[in-house]
């Protein structure tokens, strides 16, 4: 018999972001310290080229350092911010890439605020410049350590899916797209004895739940993932107990398909799920509320702010491309299906949808003018919705509101689409920032699944990250 498995590392999502924000954390403080250190010996480097002598030169080496300099850490982490999905995290090449592009970001910035404000109160740009190196040097070290120990299949769970039928095949297909996986899917245990010892997805059917405590022995396995839609079986039921008494983690595969996925399987959901997830076990503080209303307020200021400013340069190129009218209003739906006015600039030409029906955009879609196209990969096109954000009809963050004519043929197809309507529409999104353009149904229903997992998960941190992701890819001309 083999020797029983110890559990192995069982982290979250959340709990993958917080490891991973506090190593970054550790290694950005790391490097301030030491870029003082580097700005220390530099400063007492060309004292000494410049004859004085060395005990001496330590001795008038006097460093003032500015508050601000402090916050560069913090300033790194933001920076770092579309690296904390532990998906994204767990990949070297990505990893390489975001680094890269936090460092080339930071330097801009600084180089800005350099050319701007030149008082000799601020540090000189070595002790900054070497900030971002060893900043850069530092956390691509911790990065490195944490997807070798993300990626250890000694330290992996190894899994076992109860049930290989439509809900267990989803999980394994969504399984197979993880690259690198954080978990081993060893196989598949299923009563059927036309599956026996067939593979789906690649994944083989090593046995009947008769057999589970002997699979679980053999093949070390620290978690089973329920995937039986019906109703388990009393000898079933007692076996996974006993699994579970052994000290193997059991879950269920819309619960691991929400970790996985970062979405709600809403085709593999019961019937009660709504009121379980969204009135039973969803509890919104007053606080965050409050938070989030502010969060709106300020954006709506900051945005509008923004929208006057550049509204005489986006006017003149708009009606020189494509004519007038330059904003244009919509019908959509609200919280609780309130119908509201969106506006947003125009970039599709006058006679988008002549013949009145609502149309999904699509990738590369013609009816998108050339300023239009500049304007959606910038995001500038949604300006004028902050009016909507400071009104209170729309938060900064949330599903994108949808045309009543949408929703009306959405919900007919799609269960739980109207979910969506729960919470206050948004200028950002879950969805938008995980999700390109949709074109169908089927592409819609994946939508939903990434609206559904925020309204369930949403917090302050969670918005905070959405708005920042969002602004890096308005800045990196990613928008859709």
């Amino acid at each position: 018999m083999a020797e029983p498995l110890r559990p192995g590392l069982r982290l979250r999502p959340n709990e993958h972001r917080f490891l991973l924000l506090l190593g970054d954390l550790a290694a950005s403080i790391s490097a301030a310290f030491l870029a003082l250190y580097v700005w220390k010996q530099y400063s007492i480097y060309r004292l000494i080229e410049l004859g004085t002598r060395p005990e001496r030169a330590e001795l008038l080496v006097r460093i003032s350092v500015p508050f601000w300099f402090y916050l560069l850490p913090l300033g790194w982490l933001l920076l770092m911010v579309e690296l904390y999905e532990p998906h994204t995290a767990s990949n070297w090449r990505r990893t390489l890439r975001g680094i890269a592009i936090a460092a080339f970001v930071g330097i801009a910035i600084y180089a800005l605020v350099f050319i701007l404000n030149q008082d000799p109160g601020y540090l000189p740009r070595i002790v900054v410049g070497a900030f971002i190196l060893l900043a850069s040097f530092l956390t691509l070290i911790w990065r490195a350590a944490y997807i070798r120990l993300y990626t250890s299949s000694g330290l992996q769970r190894r899994m076992l899916i109860v049930g290989a039928g439509k809900a267990g095949l989803t999980l394994a297909r969504v399984y197979q797209k993880l690259n690198p996986p954080p978990f081993s899917i060893i196989g598949f245990i299923d009563d059927d004895p036309k599956k026996s010892k067939r593979a789906y997805e690649g994944i083989p059917v090593l046995g009947s739940s008769r057999h589970l405590l002997e699979i679980i022995d053999r093949y070390r396995i620290s978690d089973l993932v329920m995937s039986i839609t019906g109703e388990v079986e009393g000898t079933t039921f007692q076996t996974i107990l006993d699994a579970q008494e052994q000290g193997v983690e059991v879950t269920r595969m819309p619960i691991l398909y929400e970790e996985i996925a970062q979405r709600v399987p809403i085709h593999h959901l019961e019937s009660d799920w709504l009121i379980r997830s969204f009135v039973d076990q969803l509890r919104i503080s007053v606080t965050y509320e409050v938070f989030k209303r502010l969060l709106d307020i300020v954006g709506g200021l900051a945005g509008l702010s923004m929208f006057i400013l550049t509204f005489p340069f986006i006017a003149i190129a708009t009606a020189i491309d494509s004519g007038v009218p330059i904003i244009y209003a919509q019908t959509r739906l609200g919280k609780g299906g309130r119908v509201f006015r969106i506006y947003k600039y125009r970039t599709m030409h006058q006679d988008a949808e002549a013949d009145g029906e609502a149309k999904l955009a699509e990738e590369n879609d013609p009816r998108v003018t050339r300023v239009g196209n500049f304007l959606r990969r910038t995001r500038l096109d949604e300006l004028p919705q902050f009016w909507n954000v400071l009104h209170g009809e729309m938060s900064l963050v949330g599903p994108r509101p949808e045309r009543p004519s949408l929703v009306k043929e959405f919900q007919k197809e799609i269960p739980f689409y109207r979910a969506r309507l729960l919470v206050k529409p948004g200028l950002a999104g879950w969805a938008q920032i995980n999700y390109g353009y949709v074109a169908n149904v089927t592409e819609t229903a994946v939508k939903l699944e990434y609206d559904l997992y925020y309204i369930k998960h949403r917090s302050f941190m969670m918005d905070l990250m959405i708005v920042l992701r969002t602004v890096g890819t308005a800045l990196s001309m990613k928008g859709r």
